[in-house]
């Protein structure tokens, strides 16, 4: 792993909405950031979807848990941790993450499973979807 992988990767785990307005020290002005519910570029796109998440999660943790990295390639390995409507919301996940020549990053693209992690946990879309995995897992 190179000095700006281990840099970034540190900056993510320590994130909070203050250190939020140092991330075009680790960003280029066009990244790309894509997630389950986003697919942004630009840096100030990419900090108004960070910002949002501090807006609505309490005690946001992510923890790299294994890192990866070949050249430009880095793909870490994460745990996520906060709080949502007052209880505990946790899952795991996978970025992968291309650095430029210069070491920051120009694209972070975020994999997890936003149907079990996240869509599952409300009231009525959650209850139809824990239904049909049941029905499908069954072969029903």
């Amino acid at each position: 792993m190179t000095n700006a992988q281990e840099r970034y990767t540190r900056y993510l785990e320590t994130l909070t909405p203050k250190t939020l307005s140092l991330l075009s020290e680790y960003v280029t002005a066009d990244v790309r950031f894509k997630d389950p519910f986003n697919d942004v570029r630009g840096v100030d796109e990419m900090a108004r979807v960070f910002n949002e998440m501090f807006c609505k999660l309490g005690n946001v943790s992510f923890r790299a848990v294994h890192i990866n990295s070949n050249d430009n390639i880095c793909i870490i390995v994460w745990n996520f941790e906060a709080t949502l409507r007052q209880k505990s919301w946790k899952f795991d996940g996978t970025s992968v993450i291309t650095f430029n020549s210069d070491g920051r990053v120009n694209e972070h693209i975020d994999h997890w499973d936003a149907a079990s992690n996240f869509y599952e946990h409300l009231p009525v879309i959650g209850w139809l979807l824990r239904s049909l995995r049941r029905y499908i897992a069954n072969g029903s």
